[in-house]
């Protein structure tokens, strides 16, 4: 069995309202591709926010005491962190350049995923645009999968991507926020190893494995290929949810 991993060609800037499933299909057919049952197909967070409309323009945001409070703490633009504020549940920690929370989805990110890279604005001068994470990542994939089996007839999964930081190393790697029809973990307790050994705990993320390999091929500034087609995903697909992977707090040894 080998996994491949081959990049969408051809995906325009995305806007407002864009329909990403059918440019999604046209990108396959500009890639050669044709679409099999059991694929995936890994996108990248920036074009479902766009599409759904999350930018928002700085120079219209009002920052609260907390937030200029934060701000200064941080050293970062009080409007920014009163768009984190307002994203979150909670400030886990601040310093200098970052702030990290739990975000609304659940998991802990630095600056509630608000990202300024690879946003264009209407051309006005007087705007400045940031970009919010989808509001709800699974029901964003669930779409785009439903949407892709009506056109193509195939029964595919469909995970969202961003690029987040991790406790005690370096580097950020694409992690999954959102899925439809794939697996975020895979349960190997009770599974035999090579001498016969009974796991017991062990427990696969896979779902941000796969998130980690699809960004590898999808770059992080000017590659413009923010979607990637999966094939061999070396596990059966059934449908998953982003609450898998997020530890409750009450089990986080780090807060």
């Amino acid at each position: 069995m080998s996994l491949t991993i081959t990049p969408l060609q051809n995906i325009p800037l995305i806007r407002q309202d864009d329909n990403l499933a059918d440019i999604l299909v046209d990108s396959l057919h500009a890639s050669g591709a044709q679409l099999e049952n059991y694929d995936i197909l890994v996108i990248a967070q920036k074009i479902i926010s766009k599409s759904e409309g999350r930018m928002v323009d700085i120079t219209t945001v009002t920052p609260s005491s907390q937030a200029i409070e934060l701000a200064q703490k941080a050293d970062k633009d009080p409007r920014v962190v009163e768009l984190m504020l307002q994203e979150s549940n909670e400030v886990v920690r601040v310093r200098v350049g970052t702030i990290i929370v739990e975000h609304k989805l659940g998991f802990v990110c630095a600056n509630a995923g608000i990202d300024h890279s690879n946003v264009a604005g209407s051309g006005n001068e007087n705007q400045e645009f940031v970009l919010l994470l989808p509001e709800d990542p699974d029901q964003s994939a669930r779409n785009i999968r439903e949407q892709i089996k009506q056109k193509t007839g195939k029964d595919i999964g469909v995970m969202i991507i961003d690029s987040h930081g991790r406790a005690w190393r370096n580097g950020t790697v694409g992690i999954c926020i959102g899925l439809s029809g794939l697996p975020a973990l895979i349960d190997e307790r009770g599974w035999k190893d090579l001498f016969g050994y009974t796991l017991k705990i062990t427990v696969v993320g896979v779902a941000d494995e796969l998130a980690a390999a699809a960004s590898l091929m999808m770059g992080q500034a000017a590659e413009g290929k923010p979607a990637v087609l999966v094939r061999g995903f070396p596990y059966p697909l059934r449908e998953g949810s982003l609450q898998e992977i997020i530890r409750p707090k009450s089990q986080d040894m780090f807060r």
